[in-house]
């Protein structure tokens, strides 16, 4: 059997087929169960997040293994198989762990160095363990790669090159301001009460919101939420005169209400249908401007309200427009479209196109000459030799050019949006045509993958790349040594029973042995075959976690005539032991806090509590 995983993230896929392909909770449950159903399978489990959707399996076949993961994601997602095909990525064996670890890492998340992906990654361990899809490989690997991301974060300064997508997002609305100090002050509505969202709500309560409001399907999570929120951020240190944190929980049919009175509002829940349609936060600008709320222009590729303030603003045109050949009104109109203040009539934008007898009465007009539109006259005034030089520079640029530099246009004023929106969820909670609305500012996952693509990386991510490498080979090796484990084991015992055979045996020949003789012939006929087994199995063991070391299990059972069901048998009996272990392990962190729920177990109460809160398979 080998590690296959087949999937799509932000890197190989457009937000639209992420979105669309996103699995609900349900979903991801049927899907694990049919995969280990399928034939190539034993085990599966899945990583589901705002950004990524990945299948892991564990398969004995690659091409079947393959074709059989594919149609089950496209299946369960909703997408057509020849659609979601070209943005599947596949990792097989060394290099599915190195991806896996990676993943864990933070090195293949949005924002690079991000920690909320080890909650996530729990989640999906907890899941697979809970529908017994996950066995021997996938426990090894998932236990490995949140000891590989604790690893990262704990020994190299990977933190300073990620933060997390709350923070990254919120730093796109500030639009460059310190997110606190942009922060301080404003009402803040968070809705959800999962693990991004909590994270998003410890956040904005760091940072000082003046009110801090949490809306939940489930009302007793909302109102845990904003208890904890208030008992960790609740008081001011002394020398602060700004008032108290106020959190506080309402259901979900308030929302629209509290739209009204929020300046931020962060939103990740688990729907699979809009939370904020474009009429709610229409309706809600409404409600704080007493205005209606207007729309941008279509073409508009600003996220200020400036059409609003265009129509006041005086033309750039220069000189007197009498005499002029041009017909004006279409020459406004044009630059309307192109989101111009105004146009100058000397420049290209208003000769573009131009015919030749209308260039020369233009640039007659120009030189301030008159103009006779009959054909064939025109005034003694004209400059033959500026038209003709015109017309050459017009032929040789390609375009007439500028002959008298245009007023200055007059500065735009850019109102600040009345209401920020920071959409977290896949699928997305917030229409996308909020876009449009003027005083409204919209962040999602679309633009923060934009974002990201520029952001600068750390240089503690060469390190975690060399602790990624070094613990993938450190894997490969211990379950090739695994591997050939339950081989060792059956073949001690078949020794054992042996032993017992020919000390049964003895007792038969020599039925006048007392005691402690028999016992001593029964410990010296063991010492002797320890010895004689223990050279060959360690040295085997050895040699069976080098690469191409697969091979000594096959040969061990062949020397020794080992019995394949007697094996298998082994390692059945130690799987289901090593389980129900890993079960009960698995649900506590290595601080005691149990992530399936939101017992976080700490006296004191922080964002990182949060990472690894419920809402399984949202990032």
């Amino acid at each position: 059997m080998s590690l296959l995983v087949v999937g799509l993230s932000h890197r190989s896929a457009p937000v639209s087929v992420l979105e669309r392909a996103a699995l609900s909770a349900d979903a991801q449950i049927k899907l694990l169960q049919d995969t280990v159903a399928a034939e190539p399978a034993a085990e599966a489990a899945v990583l589901a997040t705002c950004n990524r959707i990945e299948l892991y399996a564990d398969v004995d076949k690659f091409h079947a293994g393959v074709a059989e993961l594919s149609t089950l994601l496209a299946q369960h997602s909703g997408v057509g198989l020849d659609e979601l095909t070209p943005y599947l990525y596949v990792h097989y064996e060394d290099r599915a762990v190195h991806h896996f670890f990676s993943v864990a890492c933070g090195l293949d998340s949005m924002v690079v160095g991000e920690g909320q992906i080890l909650g996530q990654i729990k989640d999906a361990l907890a899941t697979a363990q809970e529908l017994h899809t996950a066995g021997r490989l996938l426990n090894d690997l998932f236990q490995q790669a949140l000891r590989v991301g604790k690893r990262a974060h704990s020994e190299t300064g990977i933190d300073r090159a990620g933060q997390s997508l709350v923070t990254f997002g919120l730093e796109q609305l500030s639009s460059g301001a310190p997110v606190d100090a942009w922060l301080e002050g404003k009402r803040a509505l968070v809705i959800g009460a999962g693990s991004m969202s909590s994270l998003a709500a410890a956040t904005l309560a760091r940072a000082g919101v003046a009110e801090l409001v949490v809306a939940n399907r489930t009302f007793d999570r909302a109102e845990r939420l904003a208890a904890l929120l208030a008992e960790q951020y609740g008081q001011r240190p002394a020398d602060q005169d700004d008032p108290d944190v106020l959190a506080r929980a309402v259901p979900m049919e308030s929302v629209s209400d509290e739209l009204t009175r929020a300046d931020v509002v962060v939103s990740c829940t688990g729907a699979t249908g809009l939370v904020l349609t474009a009429d709610l936060v229409a309706g809600a600008v409404e409600g704080r401007t007493g205005a209606p709320a207007a729309e941008r222009a279509a073409d508009s590729d600003t996220d200020s309200d400036t059409d609003s303030v265009r129509s006041g603003l005086p033309l750039t045109s220069v000189g007197s427009e009498d005499g002029c050949p041009l017909d004006l009104s279409a020459v406004q109109q044009g630059s309307a479209v192109q989101g111009s203040t105004g146009f100058s009539v000397m420049g290209e934008a208003a000769v573009a196109g131009m015919d030749a007898a209308t260039l020369e009465q233009h640039a007659a007009w120009v030189d301030n000459g008159t103009v006779d539109r009959r054909e064939g006259r025109r005034t003694p005034e004209i400059d033959t030799d500026a038209v003709a030089a015109l017309a050459a520079a017009a032929a040789t640029l390609g375009r007439v050019p500028e002959r008298r530099r245009p007023e200055p246009v007059v500065e735009v004023p850019r109102p600040l949006p009345v209401l920020s929106l920071l959409d977290l969820a896949m699928p997305r909670d917030v229409d996308a045509a909020v876009h449009r609305l003027l005083g409204v500012r919209l962040v999602d996952i679309e633009s923060l993958a934009e974002a990201s693509a520029d952001a600068p990386m750390a240089a503690d991510v060469d390190q975690v790349r060399r602790i990624v490498s070094d613990e993938v080979a450190a894997f490969d090796a211990a379950q090739r040594a695994a591997h050939i484990t339950p081989t060792v084991v059956a073949l001690r015992a078949m020794a054992a029973d042996v032993v017992a055979s020919e000390i049964a045996r003895l007792d038969g020949r020599l039925p006048g042995l007392d005691d402690k003789q028999r016992g001593e012939i029964t410990q010296t006929v063991r010492r002797v075959v320890d010895k004689l087994l223990h050279a060959p199995t360690v040295r085997v063991k050895q040699l069976a976690a080098e690469p191409g070391g697969a091979g000594y299990a096959d040969a061990l059972r062949t020397l020794f005539d080992l019995e394949p069901e007697t094996v298998a048998a082994v390692s059945r009996a130690d799987d289901d032991s090593r389980d129900d272990s890993l079960r009960d392990d698995s649900r506590r962190d290595d601080d005691g806090v149990v992530f399936g729920g939101l017992d976080f177990g700490r006296e004191n109460f922080d964002s990182n509590n949060f990472e690894s809160a419920e809402n399984r398979g949202r990032a």
